[in-house]
């Protein structure tokens, strides 16, 4: 890792005295997290030992430039410096000092260890315990998919045991904020019930999710001087980044904490934020300031053109409430595509994007953004790009992994080989799974192939030398080669002992699908969507092995009922990947990667500033700083979306160096014209400059 030039600001906080306890605060693309990087640097130099560094983040995927550093070649051999976050501290303090909190916290078992939930097992256990409720008429008047569902519930208990009030209350915190329709404080009522239950059955079967891991850890061990000794005597020095994107509860820990540190950087993006529906609160993290010995500010951007700056303060002045007409005219560091339809701008944008290209600019420097990243829009714009030729990559972390092609394909072909299962893939999925294992195979010879060979009833292949001669030389030979190799690979696996689900994935994987003429050799998207499916399979049966039999059977269920995937970092990693990004535009800040170019697509939408509909929660009113009984009014909602409009923007141009597009068509992606928030503010920049 090559060490980047340090500007004087940023060298004086890197080489602050070992006792120093630094508030670094400034506006993202000013420095703030080299300085971080730096600074571990300089700690490992002067001989501090590496196991007594706490590297501290509200999510993993915030971790990537620190642990480019730490996972170096070039660094010096010793201890390794320990990346976290409030819930990994949590886990491992839960982990090591169990028989402290299991009998005080209410387990029905405490002489047995542990059993830690993650995402996808945590719903699984609350589609158990909900489905059932469904049936008796709980949550009659929600429309929503039972995955968002239950990850809302799930959202409810989280808040509570990060924000700090007893999830009991729940139920009554958002009933008091309403004040519309009578319906809804029923739905409050059926989510606090479901919350309720689930707590007892974690408790009942000494299941941990995350909630109940940060309550454990800040209720019954945090106390306890002995597992305080522990962390304190391990981690002597903290470098904690993107303490506004944190919780309540974490910004508490460090408050407690922060005496016992020798020395401690923390670094504070003001104009952050953008993880409040998770719970992030700005305000307490900005409180952690004046227990700092030092206060110091980066205000000078390394990022922005002068020309991206000036937009971004016209922009911001045109978002506000005063709506004061901005001053300055954009120039070429802004410009506009607009169409009439909505392919149409796809098609300018991918035009647009290989004239960029072709002017010498890398993929890797372009990322196109819109609010939502839909199924649709994201098979468009990668068509349309890869029909250019240019290299595309996406990001979407809501996107669930049986909507993936790969994952897809790879389970269907695990049902084939687990006949006693007793699911039967229908004739497409089959098909579609043969043209993503056999390389170059398209739909038609596919869903030829399949028509012939496979039989539904009892999930039998037969073999391509039973086809026709003048049928194998539609579909060809080559073709058929590869299909005969897939083919008997499964019966031969058949005639075996039955595997676990995710150790069979890897054997499938590295026995055939990776190897030349198959669809995984050279499709590393494929092989990275495989990777997080293996991860996802084999967490999924560490936590259930003691109490299920058919762990395979069950996972294609609860993948079948569209339960998402956990956050795997594989998908957030960028490894200096030379490709055009698209992603949705939270997605694209939380990666915290500037780049050259920017298209911001859907400009007219509504979706940049107005919340997902979640009507089992409500992120602004299970806050620290929501007010008892307050009602939640219009106003609010309007103030909130405005103060989300210009985080999101600032934030965006913030990570944007030289130009921004705008793309904008008259009847959007839905076929209906759109005047949002953002283009009116767009349009004070352009015409009332």
């Amino acid at each position: 890792m090559l060490q980047v030039p340090l500007t004087p600001a940023q060298i004086s906080i890197v080489e602050a005295p070992l006792n120093a306890r630094l508030f670094l605060s400034g506006p993202a693309g000013s420095g703030k997290s080299t300085a971080g990087v730096e600074r571990i640097r300089w700690l490992l130099q002067q001989g501090v030992a590496g196991e007594s560094i706490l590297l501290l983040t509200p999510q993993r995927t915030l971790q990537e430039p620190y642990l480019e550093l730490l996972y170096s070649p070039e660094r010096a051999a010793g201890g390794e410096a320990t990346p976290a976050t409030l819930g990994g501290l949590a886990r491992r303090a839960v982990d090591l000092f169990w028989p402290l909190a299991a009998e005080a916290a209410g387990f029905a078992h405490p002489e047995q260890p542990p059993i830690f939930l993650t995402l996808e097992t945590a719903q699984y256990y609350m589609a158990y315990l909900v489905r059932p409720l469904l049936e008796q008429g709980y949550f009659e008047s929600v429309s929503i998919d039972r995955n968002r569902l239950y990850s809302q519930i799930l959202d409810n208990l989280n808040k509570s045991a990060a924000v700090g009030f007893p999830y009991t209350e729940i139920g009554a915190r958002l009933d008091a904020a309403w004040y519309g329709d009578p319906a809804q404080r029923r739905v409050y009522a059926d989510a606090q019930e479901c919350a309720s239950r689930f707590r007892a059955y974690c408790l009942e079967n000494n299941l941990l999710d995350f909630s109940l891991q940060i309550e454990v850890f800040w209720q019954y061990l945090w106390p306890e001087p002995i597992v305080r000794q522990y962390f304190t005597r391990t981690y002597r020095h903290l470098v904690y980044d993107n303490v506004e994107e944190d919780v309540p509860r974490a910004h508490d820990l460090i408050r407690d904490w922060l005496p016992e540190f020798d020395s401690a950087l923390l670094i504070y993006d003001e104009d952050g934020g953008y993880r409040k529906f998770l719970g992030a609160d700005v305000e307490t993290g900005w409180a952690l300031r004046p227990l700092c010995d030092q206060q110091v500010t980066l205000d000078k951007s390394l990022v922005m053109s002068a020309e991206i700056a000036r937009l971004r303060a016209n922009l911001l002045q045109a978002i506000s409430p005063s709506g004061k007409a901005p001053g300055g005219r954009p120039g070429p560091e802004l410009q506009t595509i607009q169409t009439r339809f909505y392919p149409e701008l796809l098609d300018a944008v991918a035009a647009e994007t290989r004239r960029l290209l072709d002017e010498g600019l890398p993929p890797a420097e372009i990322v196109l953004l819109s609010p939502y990243l839909s199924d649709a829009l994201r098979f468009s714009l990668t068509n349309r790009l890869s029909a250019y030729g240019i290299p595309v990559r996406t990001h979407r972390p809501s996107r669930s992994l049986r909507d993936e092609p790969a994952s897809q394909a790879l389970l269907t072909l695990a049902a084939l080989a687990h006949p006693q299962w007793g699911i039967h893939p229908e004739r497409f999925d089959v098909a579609y799974a043969l043209m993503q294992a056999i390389e170059n195979l398209d739909l038609v010879r596919a869903q030829l192939l399949t028509e012939i060979v496979y039989r539904p009833r009892e999930a039998r292949l037969s073999t391509f030398d039973e086809i026709r001669p003048e049928m194998q030389e539609r579909i060809t030979f080559l073709f058929g080669g590869q299909y005969t190799a897939l083919r008997n690979w499964i019966m031969a696996y058949r005639e075996s002992e039955p595997l676990p689900l995710d150790y069979f994935l890897r054997k499938l994987f590295g026995e055939v699908l990776s190897q030349p003429g198959f669809g995984f050799h050279s499709n590393f998207d494929a092989v990275r969507v495989a990777a997080s499916l293996v991860e996802s399979v084999k967490k999924f049966r560490q936590t259930l092995e003691p109490t299920h039999a058919d762990l395979g059977r069950e996972y294609l269920t609860m993948l079948q009922e569209g339960v998402i995937a956990a956050q795997y970092l594989e998908g957030w990693r960028t490894e200096q990947v030379d490709a055009v990004l698209v992603a949705p535009a939270h997605t694209f800040l939380m990666m915290n990667h500037p780049v050259s170019v920017q298209f911001w697509l859907d400009v007219g939408a509504s979706g940049w500033t107005e919340r997902l509909a979640q009507p089992l929660t409500q992120p602004y009113v299970l806050s620290r700083h929501w007010p008892a009984g307050r009602l939640w009014s219009d106003a609010d909602e309007v103030a909130v979306n405005t103060e989300s409009l210009a985080r999101l923007t600032t934030g965006l141009l913030c990570r944007c160096k030289k130009r921004l597009y705008l793309g904008l068509a008259e009847l959007g992606e839905s076929g209906f014209e759109q005047r949002g928030a953002l283009v009116r503010a767009f349009q004070k920049v352009l015409y009332h400059a």
